[in-house]
Formats: structure tokens, C-alpha cells, sequence
């Protein structure tokens, strides 16, 4: 068939259709909702956010769209990059010839595959259809950063294979540093070996390039965890004068006075932002407002303090209740950012009402489901004091196979309230299964049988504790015969 022959050599290409982006392993609107806000807001890798947001609209089955964005990314390189267009359209391009494929347009597939042909051709290189060329290597690495935590390492191997060949290119020592601050935060190591590089390289950058504000902002952010306020302050001033054509530096700047607890003027900045870019910032903003509302809380009361106060709540409702309008419907970090003010300003039915939609969605992935379970399960066991859903979802969270800070404290929380039940009464069957469970997710194995054995004692048809035990029994059973 001639469809199968074609997809053999589309297969041959680099894009993000070969880069094995797992769907299920990622959430499509969170992800399509940031790269619409990194194609939007001027970012340095517009081109590649549209190239992403093609991916997540084919994903999606909106083939259309998907055509409209690589369209949008091939007119930003055609005009950001005349000398070297074909070289650095061939990701774009291989993208065009996979989507046209899946609509059933083969004769437009093999076009691009004519191109590409001829492209790879004049460049010299081996394969017929690609080209392991730097600018490849690195807009992986960016589409991979945009993905999940799990592809943040091989996102920092990308970075460093386009490096080999550039080292002075300032987006390829953004998008390394990128990663290796990712991979810190990711693993919550302070003052790690990955962090003073990612400085290190970020200086580079302004070294490089002295007026990229893009380098600097982020420069500001690492700089207080060494101790060099000083430095991080006289460059902070000077990015938003530089940036309007990079809206979103503003919100970096921001981020860096609301730390400092100095959040007048990240207020003050991020007026000026959305005046440039009228829908979005207004997470950060809403940040603001509420770490100022915080500050407030702290100082002594003064004249017209609850006045003041009330007008921040009703800033901050205001520019979550636009983060909200603005994002997605499945948006979960300015949904949960949302639910958890209206939990602070006692909102409480506002906060359901984000929550009971929140863990509704399906295809989800796993590191925002095990956040939707925390924060909708330590409401539940909290505010609405439903100790009944509140274990169901922390426990469907810690269920989710995937090693994160949420999932531990997903653990924590059950760990606290099975200790409160069997302080009060030691034959609580489900606080003695819980307790079962985590010792087993711990790998103390003879814990997890002594507790399961107690729990069945209170509830002896429960499958899943008489499996859990079984499969405990037999393991340590197969280590000693071993």
C-alpha cells in the first residue's frame, strides 16, 4: 500500500512526531494552554511553541488547527530566519508531513518529503529525510521541557548535543539552564551542583549578550539563594525597559519582587504588562495581591486597615476569577491557584465547586492528578471535615505511579490521620489499611503484612487487603528461596 511505504520514511524523520511525547503521560490542555501563552507572549522559542501546539492539536484530533500553527511557525522562521530558513524548517516541515498523513493527504505528505529531501541534500548529511543539526537538538530539548518532569533529563542532554556544536548560542544556554533549574527543582535539592551551573550559565548568556532580557530575569531568581541580593537587584531594574516586545520578562521580575516580599512594585510591572498582553499575567497578579494581603495580616493594625484589606481580597478574587476565564477549562494550576484563595477568604462553596470539577477530568496526567487529589482531598478532610471522599482521594492519589513532592504528601496526610484514628481506637480497620499500605509503598514489608493481618482481623472480605497480602506473602517467600 502506498500509505505504508510513505509512513515507513516519515518515520525516519526528526519531529515531535518521532520524539515519543507519550499522550498519556501528558496533559494536553495544561499544555496547550502554556504554549499558546509562550506563543502569544513573544517568548523566545515562538516557533517551537507553535510547533508544539500543532502536536497537542493533532493529539487532539484538530487537524485543521494543527496545520494553521505549523503555518504560523514556518511564516516566524521564514521572517526571523531568511539565511538559514531551510535548514531550521526541517522539524517544521516533517511536522507537515505527518499531519497531512493522518488527514489521508499523501500526495501533500510526499511533498514534504521532497523537500526535506533536497534540504538535507545541500546540507551534506547521511540521512535522506533529516539532519542532526543543533537547532534539531534544541527544539526537542525545548518541546521535552514542555512536557512532563519525567523527559526534563533528556531535555538537558539535547541542550548539551546543540552546544557541542554552538556553544555561544545564548537560546541553547537558556533552554541547558532551563533544564538543569527544572531538574533541581524537580528533585528539591538546595544549593545543588545543578543550580550554581544553571547560574553560571545564565551569567554566560549576559555576557554573551548583554542586553538579553530573556538571560536576566531568571539570573534574578537564582541569585538570593547565593546571597548576591545585590547584584539580583541592579538587574531587575533593567529588564522591563528592555523587554516590550517580551511581555512576559515582566512576570519573571515580578516573581522576583513578590519573594522578596517587595510586592508594590511586582504589582507595578505587571500593570504595565497587561496593558502590553490585556489576557494574561493575571495569575501573577492575583499572587501578588495575595502576598500583599499576607504582609498585611502581619503588621500592626493601622487606619483604614479593613478597608485595605478588602480591596485586596477583591483584587486578588478578581485577577484569579481572569486567570480563570482566560485558560483553559482544564487549566489545574490557575484552578487550583483559584481554589485555594477562596479556601484562605472562606469562599468555601466556590472551592467545591473548583474541586468536584477538577477531579472529574479524565486523561490527566499523573503529576496533576495526585495535585488535584491533595488539595481536593485536604479540603474535603479540612473545610468540609467528609473524612470518607477526603481518604478516597488521597488515597487515589498516592495509588498514582508516580514519584512526586505530592504524592508524599498525599502519604503524609494519610499517614497523620491513621494515626489520630488508632490513637482514639486501635481497631480502626481502614486507618490499620492505610497504615498497611504506606509501609508496604515504603518497602517494609513485614509492617505492611502485620497491618494488613490486623486490618482483615476488623474487615476479613476486603479483596484489596487480602491481594495486597498475598502478593507481600509470596514476595518475601520467593526472597527466601532465592
Amino acid at each position: 500500500m502506498p500509505g505504508d511505504a510513505l509512513k515507513e520514511k516519515l518515520k525516519q524523520l526528526h519531529c515531535h512526531f518521532t520524539w515519543d511525547l507519550q499522550k498519556e503521560n501528558v496533559d494536553l490542555d495544561d499544555l496547550t494552554y502554556r504554549s499558546q501563552d509562550s506563543s502569544n507572549a513573544g517568548a523566545i522559542n515562538q516557533a517551537t511553541s507553535y510547533n508544539q501546539l500543532a502536536f497537542v492539536n493533532f493529539l487532539q484530533g484538530n487537524y485543521e488547527e494543527a496545520i494553521q500553527n505549523l503555518k504560523e511557525a514556518e511564516k516566524i522562521l521564514n521572517g526571523n530566519h531568511k539565511g538559514e530558513f531551510e535548514r531550521i524548517s526541517i522539524i517544521t516541515y516533517g511536522n507537515f508531513a505527518w499531519v497531512h498523513y493522518h488527514m489521508g493527504h499523501l500526495t501533500e505528505a510526499q511533498s514534504y518529503l521532497n523537500k526535506l529531501e533536497v534540504i538535507c541534500k545541500a546540507l551534506g548529511d547521511v540521512p535522506r529525510y533529516t539532519s542532526m543539526l543543533p537547532e534539531m537538538y534544541g527544539e526537542k530539548g525545548w518541546s521535552l521541557l514542555k512536557s512532563t518532569a519525567d523527559n526534563y533529563e533528556e531535555a538537558k542532554e539535547c541542550f548539551e548535543k546543540a552546544l557541542e556544536e554552538d556553544p555561544d548560542n545564548t537560546e541553547w544556554i537558556m533552554g541547558y539552564t532551563t533544564a538543569l533549574s527544572q531538574l533541581e527543582s524537580f528533585s528539591r535539592t538546595p544549593e545543588s551542583d545543578k543550580q550554581r551551573q544553571a547560574v553560571t550559565h545564565v551569567r554566560q548568556v549576559v555576557e554573551l549578550d548583554p542586553d538579553d532580557s530573556v538571560a536576566v530575569v531568571p539570573l534574578t531568581l537564582k541569585l538570593p539563594d547565593f546571597s548576591e541580593k545585590q547584584e539580583a537587584n541592579g538587574l531587575v531594574k533593567e529588564p522591563p525597559q528592555k523587554a516590550t516586545d517580551l511581555p512576559y520578562v515582566f512576570q519573571y521580575a515580578a516573581k522576583f519582587y513578590r519573594q522578596k516580599r517587595t510586592v508594590e512594585k511586582g504589582i507595578k510591572l505587571l500593570k504595565e504588562a497587561l496593558e502590553i498582553t490585556p489576557n494574561f499575567f493575571h495569575n501573577e497578579m492575583a499572587m501578588c495581591y495575595k502576598g500583599r494581603r499576607r504582609n498585611m495580616q502581619k503588621t500592626p493594625f493601622c487606619r483604614n486597615h479593613h478597608c485595605l484589606l478588602s480591596e485586596l481580597i477583591c483584587q486578588c478574587k478578581y485577577h484569579f476569577e481572569k486567570t480563570y476565564e482566560n485558560s483553559l477549562s482544564s487549566a489545574i494550576k490557575s484552578q487550583l491557584d483559584f481554589a485555594n484563595f477562596c479556601e484562605v477568604i472562606g469562599d468555601c462553596s466556590k472551592a467545591d465547586e473548583i474541586y468536584s470539577n477538577l477531579v472529574k477530568l479524565k486523561n490527566t496526567c499523573p503529576e496533576s492528578m495526585q495535585k488535584i487529589c491533595l488539595y481536593a482531598g485536604s479540603f474535603e478532610l479540612h473545610h468540609k471535615k467528609s473524612e470518607f471522599d477526603a481518604i478516597n482521594l488521597l488515597l487515589k492519589g498516592l495509588k498514582v505511579d508516580y514519584d512526586s513532592n505530592e504524592r508524599k504528601m498525599c502519604q503524609k496526610e494519610l499517614e497523620n490521620w491513621a494515626d489520630r484514628k488508632l490513637c482514639r481506637y486501635q481497631h480502626d480497620g481502614k486507618a490499620l489499611g492505610i497504615k498497611a499500605l504506606v509501609y508496604q509503598l515504603d518497602g517494609n514489608k513485614s509492617k505492611a503484612i502485620e497491618y494488613f493481618q490486623k486490618a482483615l482481623m476488623i474487615d476479613p472480605c476486603n479483596e484489596e487487603y487480602l491481594s495486597a497480602l498475598c502478593e507481600l506473602c509470596l514476595s518475601i517467600k520467593s526472597q527466601n528461596d532465592d
